[in-house]
């Protein structure tokens, strides 16, 4: 049987645990899955242990990813961007190699299951830490009209305009800077749900037939996706979806074979 983890600090209430194994059940996969609480400070001894002792793979949360990120041999082209890692195993040569599956779980859950197309879209990023810098290059493979960054520290998002410039159109401010301007899809990335908070922003931002997209999810509704229900957007949800589909791409880039998400989905919604 092979050994799988999802490792962070808290973990326990991360639901990787129940998706793998219904993905294993599905799939017909001899695998275990867990979830270890691991600090920063035992971070990369445990990685090393964990693989010497005949782990498969590993996944990664909070607040680990961009810690991860420096101490893997080896990264796929969509971690490098990011410079987080999210999916950890050792590839055939025997290096720690990372992977980072948020960006295209996001994608994914959004057009694939919401069907809300991309392409052409005015985009708000809210917030720019780990889980927005994880999601900018596949949002801008999609080919959107463009995409702003907002952030109560200014000079952060100006940071992830310059890594990803080259890539496509970027602006940068503050909440309060863009209500002069509509959106197509607002994605919160800030952790602000966490306190039951929304970031400084204005009904007006949204324009007609928008998608609000949390990239958090609780039981209920956030305050995010509730806002942006008061505020009239046709489509608001959270991130339970995206949390399933990067699931699924790391599932598949362990064991070969890619699982079926949509009954996943409802089972965990239910």
């Amino acid at each position: 049987m092979s050994h799988y983890a999802v490792i962070g600090d808290p973990v326990q209430h991360s639901k990787s645990p129940i998706i793998h194994r219904l993905f294993a059940a599905q799939t017909g996969q001899d695998m275990s899955y867990e979830a270890i609480t691991v600090e920063a400070s035992s971070l990369s001894k445990f990685i090393r242990e964990f693989f010497a002792n005949g782990g498969a793979g590993l996944n990664v949360t909070l607040p680990h990813k961009e810690a991860v990120f420096a101490l893997t041999e080896n990264c796929s082209e969509r971690a490098t961007l990011a410079r987080a890692v999210n999916t950890l195993f050792m590839d055939s040569s025997g290096q720690l190699s990372g992977d980072n599956t948020d960006g295209v779980g996001l994608i994914r859950d959004i057009q694939t299951n919401h069907h809300f197309a991309i392409e052409g879209k005015r985009i708000l990023l809210l917030g720019a830490g780990g889980a927005v810098r994880g999601v900018i290059g596949p949002l801008l493979t999609e080919r959107p009209a463009n995409i702003c960054i907002a952030n109560r520290t200014v000079s952060k998002a100006a940071q992830l305009k310059l890594e990803f410039a080259a890539r496509g159109a970027i602006q940068t401010g503050s909440f309060t800077d863009f209500t002069h301007q509509e959106f197509d899809l607002i994605i919160n990335g800030t952790s602000m749900g966490l306190h039951d908070q929304v970031p400084a922003i204005d009904g007006v931002m949204l324009a007609a037939n928008s998608c609000c997209y949390d990239i958090m999810y609780k039981s209920s509704d956030t305050a995010f996706v509730a806002w942006a229900k008061q505020h009239g957007a046709q489509l608001a949800v959270d991130g339970l979806g995206m949390l399933v589909e990067q699931a699924a791409e790391a599932f598949a880039i362990w064991r070969g074979v890619r699982p079926e998400t949509a009954a996943v989905i409802k089972q965990l919604r239910n």
